[in-house]
């Protein structure tokens, strides 16, 4: 990008030199040392990657169409689309995953503001819970035959919608919904919302052969409750690896692998090893009508 022409274009547009603009390198690289009074020593410094790209390493998804998604505070859906980068037309962010040898492989981007913000909503806003891993039990005791749904738009919806104004809602309130069906509806949300970016990145971006697994990392990712719904709201299987903490495992491979440390990225790919998989268990009249009823919602929450 450096040395192409939309580069030049906008540095003689705004009298910038070209050698005022950092080098562009590939993600295992050299990028110097630290300073010797930090660490005690010059420590090489050899690989960089944004948090998200980290994580798509960290999960080993190198082919094209490999999903990954991290549930943090919020959540990020990245698909791998190989040596093409797609322009969306669902709203979705095209960004470079890693690059390597010179050659960037690209992806398809998704942002979900609110995912295990939620369950925090519910400890110090609510204050029905005091440990986040409460939820799992709630959402287990929760009456099946009331269909709360909750928007978690508190600070607006991320892709694909991206409405910063709107703000959160629930639907479906009864007297006898309580706690646990609010749990259930939380973690709910999460799963409603990473079915948006995955439609609308299948709808970007198609591929025969390649199989829909959803890799899946972050603090809410060990929520068994949670992945499951997941793996049936999708309904493709949820693979949770070994090794959660995915962005530290990624940017770590990168820095060992270019001092020759680690191995090369397809023994490392090899060496991704999976704890569970969560496979669907929902029928497919019952994950459409529970989709339908998030679509709805949504919509009143935009239009309200």
């Amino acid at each position: 990008i450096r040395k192409g022409r939309w580069s030049r274009s906008i540095c003689e547009l705004l009298d910038i030199p070209m050698e005022m603009l950092p080098e562009v390198k590939n993600c295992a690289d050299d990028f110097g040392h630290t300073d010797p009074d930090i660490l005690g020593a010059a420590v090489p410094i050899h690989g960089v990657a944004g948090d998200q790209q980290a994580a798509t390493v960290g999960q080993a998804c190198f082919e094209p169409g490999m999903l990954k998604s991290t549930y943090g505070t919020g959540c990020f859906a990245l698909m791998n689309t190989g040596d093409t980068p797609v322009q969306s037309e669902n709203r979705l962010l095209t960004t470079i995953a890693y690059q390597f040898d010179g050659k960037p492989t690209y992806a398809l981007e998704g942002s979900i503001f609110v995912a295990g913000a939620v369950v925090q909503w519910l400890r110090d806003g609510l204050r029905i819970i005091q440990d986040s891993a409460e939820t799992q039990g709630l959402a287990e005791q929760a009456d099946p035959h009331q269909n709360v749904v909750l928007v978690p738009a508190f600070v607006g919806l991320g892709a694909p919608y991206w409405n910063p104004d709107c703000r959160g809602a629930v639907f479906g309130l009864t007297r006898g919904t309580g706690p646990a069906e609010m749990a259930r509806a939380a973690l709910e949300s999460v799963g409603y919302q990473t079915r948006d970016l995955l439609e609308a990145m299948a709808a970007d971006w198609k591929a025969d052969g390649v199989q829909p697994t959803l890799r899946v990392d972050g603090g809410m990712s060990a929520s068994d409750w949670t992945m499951q719904f997941l793996s049936d709201i999708i309904a493709a299987p949820v693979d949770r690896p070994t090794v959660h903490e995915t962005t530290a495992l990624g940017v770590a491979w990168l820095a060992g692998m270019h001092a020759g440390v680690y191995p090369d990225q397809e023994q490392f790919a090899k060496s991704w090893t999976q704890e569970t998989q969560f496979t669907p268990k929902m029928d497919d009249d019952q994950r459409n009508a529970k989709y339908a009823l998030w679509k709805k919602a949504v919509d009143a929450t935009l239009n309200f």
